[in-house]
């Protein structure tokens, strides 16, 4: 809108009104993105056959979710005051380390990140403190790590390898195991949840002090237990994966689909 638009409102109005209508506006104006000292980029890369993603964030949400095409979508928003942000494209992929391009500054606002990769895209989140969603991912590794606090998603995830780890936050993982695959999912404190195959085989540890762990239907008699319920060691069906779980401070829950 135009100055002398605004002008002719304002004397139209009266003082009173007119006043009343430049708070509106101002307000109005400050929940905007931009008055908030938000930004968004938006960048698009090639993607290789064996296409790899590694990501260190500082703080913020990351989602990653496949898509039908050979590329790499990067959407960030940053928060004031903003990251330095210099994505690195290198021939098997994209590695974009915000922990190690903002090195020595004392505050970085939160940068959320979503990821659109092909779905063979190997994924390696890290953030020090928000939540990490991956879904839809079939490839040789799926790993998220939040070193504070911050809930770990994974669903729909066929991967060889899958490490998922925090120190506070919720843990869910709803997927498939491979063959002499690997899982690792570690929490401080909240509550991991396993959703797999009814004929999955698996080796597995679990380990939870504070809670009884439920293997639900995966239970059999070959499972020595100890800790009145709080750790098990033994095999479902061959074994053929193996399978560790340490929660410190919460529980542990097995589902079947």
């Amino acid at each position: 809108m135009s100055h002398t638009v605004l002008f002719k409102w304002f004397k139209l109005a009266g003082p009173r009104v007119g006043s009343l209508l430049l708070l509106f506006l101002l307000f109005s104006s400050i929940g905007t993105p931009s008055a908030l000292g938000q930004r968004k980029v938006s960048k698009s890369y090639p993607a290789s056959k064996d296409v790899r993603v590694e990501l260190k964030n500082i703080s913020g949400t990351i989602t990653v979710e496949s898509w039908n095409k050979d590329q790499i979508k990067l959407t960030a928003t940053f928060e004031s005051p903003a990251a330095t942000f210099t994505p690195r494209q290198l021939e098997n992929g994209l590695v974009i380390d915000l922990m190690g391009d903002n090195r020595g500054r004392g505050d970085v606002g939160n940068v959320n990140f979503r990821l659109q990769v092909p779905v063979n895209c190997a994924v390696d989140l890290e953030t020090r403190r928000g939540n990490i969603n991956v879904s839809n991912i079939r490839s040789t590794l799926v790993r998220a790590h939040v070193s504070t606090e911050g809930d770990i998603t994974l669903v729909n995830i066929s991967a060889k390898h899958v490490i998922a780890q925090n120190l506070m936050g919720l843990i869910t993982f709803d997927g498939d195991f491979w063959n002499n695959g690997t899982y690792e999912f570690k929490s401080g404190q909240g509550e991991i949840s396993i959703r797999i195959p009814h004929d999955s085989a698996f080796s597995l540890m679990a380990v939870a002090p504070a809670r009884k762990i439920s293997l639900g239907q995966f239970w059999n008699n070959r499972f020595k237990t100890l800790g009145n319920g709080r750790k098990y060691v033994g095999d479902v069906g061959d074994g053929r994966a193996t399978v560790m779980v340490t929660n410190f401070r919460g529980g542990i829950t097995f589902l079947r689909r």
